[in-house]
């Protein structure tokens, strides 16, 4: 993998690069949706290449090994091959999922056992067993095993939970070291910085995860209820030690104001489901703010969707069309919604690119925060 940056913005810490993997280059800062069981909700391969421009799609471990499970991607030839996309691919390590399944595992230092919530059967994670399965999965971005810790956290626990989490990476490290990859491409592992919201925890685990010196780094553990000033806070934290010239990747972040606020603090990589949950449930994101379709006052608006949208289906089906199908759980509806939502997450984190190439992000990005968080 290599990353390249090719502009930075004068008056932030926003930059533009090109991330190279052997499954074709990403244009960063990218948003990338998430295709938790191997499909993005309601949405076909060929849109999200066509329509919404996606140029990298998130799969989930812990979903994927359940099931199909790993023994039928392998077959098949990697969850590319599986569900028909050759573009760049990337797999959390489940520890998000183990982690809110609270009620179902127990977190030691040999891994975390924990129940499937589909039959209730006993499977254990840890950092070895972990990289196998995205060995055998095949994305082209593996993620380290951690613990994602809840918010609040207590300071104790944060701190026991962070360095628990340095040596599963050590573990983690040595074994996708030791092993090769089964398919013909090359993969890489990212790291994740935890620490919860203390920024002395998150300093140490910032200066621990760069020591590693892998190819990009994460950071994790932020999005789970803090409020967004402590999130750009430890983002900022975390910013500062990263190494400037390799991929950050901002875990499960998050609104369209969070992620133009943490570009400007140097983050390359995002992904959330809240574009694809929120389009479910008739919740829309638009360049002029928040549309919630289910409103009564969207019944006679047969103006487009969205005008500026780079989406066909934006442009062509209408607020009160829209609404209809919402409000009588027409299928199609979700399907309109995830489309147009994905379609403006890809087309502001490519707004930001432009900006900042032009050398005005950080003006255009405070104006459009503005606009971006009204609600019409």
């Amino acid at each position: 993998m290599k990353f390249t940056i090719s502009n930075t913005d004068k008056n932030s810490n926003a930059r533009a690069g090109v991330l190279e993997t052997d499954h074709g280059t990403i244009q960063t800062p990218i948003f990338m949706p998430v295709g938790t069981v191997g499909s993005v909700k309601g949405i076909h391969q060929h849109e999200l290449e066509n329509q919404i421009k996606a140029q990298i799609i998130l799969g989930n471990t812990y979903h994927l090994y359940l099931r199909p499970g790993t023994e039928i991607l392998e077959k098949t030839g990697g969850l590319h091959k599986f569900i028909g996309w050759d573009k760049p691919m990337l797999t959390d390590s489940g520890g998000y999922q183990v982690y809110s399944l609270s009620g179902r595992r127990k977190i030691k230092e040999e891994g975390v056992t924990f129940r499937s919530h589909i039959d209730g059967s006993k499977h254990f994670f840890n950092p070895e067993n972990v990289m196998d399965i995205q060995r055998q999965i095949g994305a082209d971005i593996i993620m380290a095993f951690d613990e994602c810790t809840p918010y609040p956290c207590d300071y104790h626990y944060a701190k026991r939970s962070m360095e628990m989490t340095h040596r599963w990476l050590k573990r983690c490290c040595d074994r996708f070291d030791e092993t090769a990859g089964l398919y013909d491409y090359k993969q890489s592992l990212f790291p994740i910085v935890q620490g919860s919201c203390y920024k002395d925890l998150r300093r140490i685990s910032a200066e621990t995860v760069a020591s590693f010196d892998r190819e990009a780094n994460a950071i994790g553990g932020l999005s789970v209820g803090e409020p967004a000033p402590e999130m750009y806070e430890m983002t900022e934290v975390v910013c500062e030690i990263l190494p400037k010239e390799k991929p950050r990747y901002l875990m499960g972040v998050g609104t369209p104001a969070n992620i133009l606020e943490c570009i400007a603090l140097g983050i390359d990589m995002f992904d959330c489901v809240l574009p694809s949950r929120n389009a479910r449930h008739g919740l829309l994101y638009t360049s002029k703010g928040i549309i919630n379709i289910k409103n009564k006052k969207w019944a006679d608006d047969f103006s487009a969707i969205d005008e500026d949208s780079t989406s066909l289906t934006s442009q062509v089906h209408t607020k009160a069309y829209l609404r209809h199908l919402i409000q009588s759980k027409e299928l199609l509806g979700m399907q309109i919604a995830t489309l147009h939502n994905l379609s403006f997450y890809l087309w502001l984190v490519g707004e930001a690119r432009k900006h900042i190439e032009a050398g005005d992000f950080a003006s255009w990005k405070t104006g459009m925060v503005e606009e971006v968080q009204r609600r019409l």
